[in-house]
Parts: C-alpha cells; structure tokens; sequence
C-alpha cells in the first residue's frame, strides 16, 4: 500500500508514502547525467538527465521507488498487485522492464507531453533484475508542475490517464478512483449546511462537520478519497518552509501507524518513508517511519556530470531537540 501526491505553491513539490511490512534497505541516489543506465532490451543510456530519488541498490544500480530529474519531472511507482499485466518483448516497440521504466522516462523527458510520446510505443515486459529480485506489480504516477498522468499497463493493453486530483494510491485501477469520487460530492472543507429535512432544524455542534463521511480507514480507495480531499482543500503560503509543511502533512493524512495493517503472523504494513521534493530547485526532503525530523538531500550540490551515483543513507532514529 503507498500514496503518492503532488502539489503546488510558488515551486511544485512531488512525493509519497511507501508502505509496507518489510525495508528494502532504501537510501537517496543521485544518478549523474553520465552513469549509464544498461537497459535489458533497449540498450545503454549512457547520457541522460540527471535524478534524484529513493532507491534500493543492486551494486551501484539504483532500483528507484520513486525519482525526480533536474527539470522537475516525478515519477512513481506504487504496488498493483493481480492488475499489473507485463508482456513479453514485442517487435516495433520500445520493450522496457518495469523495473528501468523510472529512469527510462526520466532519463529523457523534461514533461508529461514528452512522457506521453515516449509512453505510445512502450511494452512492459516481464523481464526481472534477478532472481533475487522478481518483478513488482506496479502502476506509475508522472507528473510535472503543470500535469500529471498515471500509467497502467493490464491484461487488455497500457492504459494512460490524465490525473487532475493529483493523487495515486493502489487498486482497483486508476478510474474507479475518479469515478469513486462522486460519493463524496457531499464532504466539505466549509461549514456544512443542514439538508436533513425542510422542516427539521439541526444544530452543529463541532468544526469539521462538512468532512462527516470522509472515510478513515486503510484500504486504497479510502486513501485516495482522503488525500485527495486533504490536497485539494490545502492551503499554505508560497514559502518553502509552508510548503513543505503542509506536503508532508498532505501525506501524513494517510499515513499508516504500525499495527493497524496486518499482513501475515505478527508482520504489519507500515509507512516506512514519507518523501516531499521540490521539483524546482532539486531538493528531496524525506521523513521515516521512526524519525519525522526533516531531512534534505539538494541535487545540486553533487556533480550532475559525474559517471558515478552518489547515495546517501537515511537518518533512520529520531532526532529530539531538547530546549532546556
């Protein structure tokens, strides 16, 4: 289970939740313009927009979970477990593994319009990095300062669909979301108004009333319905430091606490890293699940043009300020 969001102030910011039971051992990876990405089926990426994002890494690959390049376009990909439908190669099409998509994609485009092209002759194939490392059932959320699109490739073909809420969670597939939406026409960020019947006075007696029906559970489409009501009723100041605040909480609305999702004999899904990256200035600020303290790692101030990546491990234990 994951979400993932975007958001916009003066600068776009562009982040998720990772959920799960277990860590990959993530850390930040930088991939300078000049590491070569070796592609299983469309050959060597030897030059490349450079990214930032969080990574699991084979060696000195970096496996993103979720990564932005230095002209501001995210990309994620969230679990999508029995929808997720990879092919074998196929002639005539770029023929890309699920798990080089992210770079692929960032490693070329500057937008959403120059991901759309590049997503009109791709096949998913189910090629995995090793047999240590299966394939993961994913769908993808991309997404720029002025759109975003979520890709899905089933059983019947790739499926792009424009994202005007800006939100992603995980099944059913992405327009039973959208379409869900509509039951909750009713929920408001405004102090509700009585419709219970014509002749029947009701009195609130609480702020927040509107939000009455807005559901707090774990599943999918409850995140979905709960972010996306949270994202578009925020409201922030065009600092950084607002911005940011209010990303995170955007987040923290659907964050999952340790032991509230069971999966198996004593293992619980948990929100094991929250991410925020500012997308303009290159910036990917994280949280984990036992340190809420704000970390920062800038693109910037690393060798865009190196060969090498650069990773830095998470700041995992909490981090307390004493003031007296």
């Amino acid at each position: 289970m994951c979400t993932a969001a975007t958001y916009k102030t003066k600068c776009h910011y562009f982040g998720r939740n990772l959920d799960y039971h277990i860590s990959y051992g993530e850390t930040i990876a930088i991939a300078p313009r000049n590491f070569p990405f070796e592609l299983r089926r469309a050959g060597r990426l030897e030059h490349h927009y450079a990214l930032i994002g969080m990574a699991s890494m084979a060696g000195d690959v970096p496996l993103y979970f979720d990564a932005t390049n230095e002209k501001g376009l995210s990309m994620a990909g969230l679990n999508f477990p029995k929808n997720a439908c990879y092919k074998p190669a196929m002639q005539g099409r770029d023929n890309i593994a699920p798990f080089e998509f992210i770079p692929w994609i960032l490693g070329q485009c500057e937008s959403v319009s120059e991901a759309r092209r590049l997503l009109d002759r791709i096949n998913l194939t189910d090629d995995s990095f090793s047999p240590q490392l299966p394939l993961a059932p994913l769908h993808w959320i991309i997404a720029d300062r002025d759109a975003a699109i979520v890709v899905e490739q089933m059983k019947d073909g790739l499926k792009v669909y424009d994202n005007p809420v800006g939100i992603l969670t995980n099944n059913p597939p992405f327009d039973y979301h959208m379409h869900n939406l509509n039951n909750y026409l009713n929920v408001t960020a405004d102090v509700p108004v009585s419709r219970f019947a014509p002749d029947y006075p009701l009195e609130r007696h609480s702020l927040g009333m509107g939000s009455i029906g807005l559901p707090g559970d774990m599943s999918s489409p409850s995140r979905f319905v709960r972010a996306a009501f949270t994202r578009l009723n925020s409201f922030s100041d065009d600092s950084e430091s607002s911005s940011v605040s209010q990303f995170f909480r955007i987040l923290e609305s659907v964050a999952q606490p340790r032991g509230c999702t069971c999966v198996g004999e004593g293992q619980y899904e948990y929100t094991l890293y929250t991410s925020c990256v500012n997308t303009d200035a290159g910036i990917y600020y994280y949280t984990t699940y036992e340190n809420s303290q704000i970390t920062g790692v800038d693109m910037h101030r690393e060798d865009l043009d190196g060969r090498a990546t650069v990773t830095y491990p998470l700041i995992r234990g909490q981090q307390f300020n004493m003031q007296n």
